[in-house]
């Protein structure tokens, strides 16, 4: 077994048996407060939440997140999740596409996402440093080809490089790589946080170099820190289980960066890190998300083959939260009024940004 296949079972090892959730810092959705409307003027089935994504029609504004690929069981996962999203008409990523263009024989481990959901919108996967390598541009676009990838993310991982002994930490220069991939790729681009979330000015600057969309990844739902931590204490490497433990809530809350990224830019804003509810998913796309991502609350019902009840659970609460704001797409949504407080509210307010403004929106124009 390769380094990196080894690797990647290991990630999904420890996600299903440990507790990787962050510990002390949170999304931030827990201080955002939708409008509750006693008269909301609508019944329940006018509720139409299809969107468009990348010039692809979803069902439902989620993206079933890239989780994983290169082993026997992570080919399982994946066949599993491209059955939900080809039934739910919902978007789908695959995890690292690096351990397949290591080894070719693994290409199937991906490859099945797209046999199994030949008509979704469905995104490709490479983290930074492939990129940053030799050949970068040639690896995105055999990985494109392996999967026949509608759209393309790009994982910006400096937090989990930095915890892993084999971790590449040489991220110089790596907009101006980004820039020759999205002037040279013809689909679209997108820059994936793992955990750590985004800030203005990257969003800003990632605009600047060609990136359509921004999948946030941010703080308050699984640290890599920690799953990095949990592999430091098998190999019984103190230091490293100690440096994760210290950055096991690194990163800027979902809530914070969704807000930052789509209000500093007109990037597509896939809110995702720590959506654990229906709730959470309203409140983010309130906010400004185009659709939000799932990954480890479909992990385990992946593998116990209970994906499609978990699926339309979170689909019956959007609706249910829709209904009881009053409205009746995602485009309402987006202009329904919402308070936000707390340390969500103070983050927000000494970044320049006005919290306030959200609070007396109307879903009518």
């Amino acid at each position: 077994m390769t380094e990196t296949k080894r690797r990647k079972a290991e990630h999904i090892d420890i996600c299903v048996e440990n507790n990787v959730q962050a510990r002390s810092i949170s999304t931030g959705f827990d201080d955002v407060y939708l409008i509750h409307r006693a008269l909301p003027e609508l019944s329940l089935e006018e509720i139409d939440f299809s969107t468009e994504l990348f010039g692809h029609e979803l069902a439902a504004p989620i993206v079933i997140e890239g989780m994983t690929g290169g082993t026997e069981k992570a080919a399982k996962i994946n066949e599993a999740l491209a059955e939900a999203a080809e039934n739910f008409r919902v978007a789908l990523g695959v995890g690292s596409q690096r351990v397949a263009l290591e080894d070719p024989s693994l290409a199937y481990t991906f490859r099945v996402a797209r046999d199994k959901a030949p008509h979704i919108l469905l995104i490709g996967n490479l983290g930074a440093p492939q990129i940053m390598g030799e050949n970068g541009l040639e690896k995105i676009q055999r990985a494109i080809r392996m999967i026949d990838a509608d759209a393309f993310a790009i994982h910006l991982n400096s937090l989990q490089e930095a915890m892993q002994p084999e971790g590449n930490l040489s991220f110089r220069g790596l907009a101006e790589k980004i820039r020759e991939v999205t002037s040279n790729v013809e689909v679209p681009i997108i820059a994936k946080e793992t955990g750590a979330g985004f800030a203005y000015e990257e969003a800003k600057l990632l605009e600047g170099v060609g990136v359509k969309g921004i999948d946030i990844g941010g703080a308050g739902g699984t640290s890599w820190a920690a799953v990095e931590s949990y592999r430091a204490r098998v190999r019984m490497d103190v230091s490293r289980e100690g440096l994760g433990k210290v950055f096991w809530d690194w990163g800027i809350p979902t809530a914070v960066s969704t807000v930052e990224v789509g209000q500093t830019t007109r990037l597509t804003v896939i809110a995702s890190g720590g959506i654990r509810t229906g709730v959470d998913a309203a409140k983010a796309l309130a906010l400004g998300a185009d659709a939000v991502g799932l990954a480890l609350p479909l992990l385990k019902p992946a593998l116990e083959g209970r994906l499609d009840d978990v699926l339309q659970m979170l689909i019956d609460e959007i609706r249910t939260t829709m209904f009881l704001v009053g409205a009746k797409s995602v485009k309402e949504l987006k202009r329904s009024p919402l308070v936000i407080t707390g340390r969500t509210a103070e983050w927000l307010r000494s970044r320049g940004f006005k919290p306030e403004k959200y609070a007396r929106r109307r879903t009518t124009p």
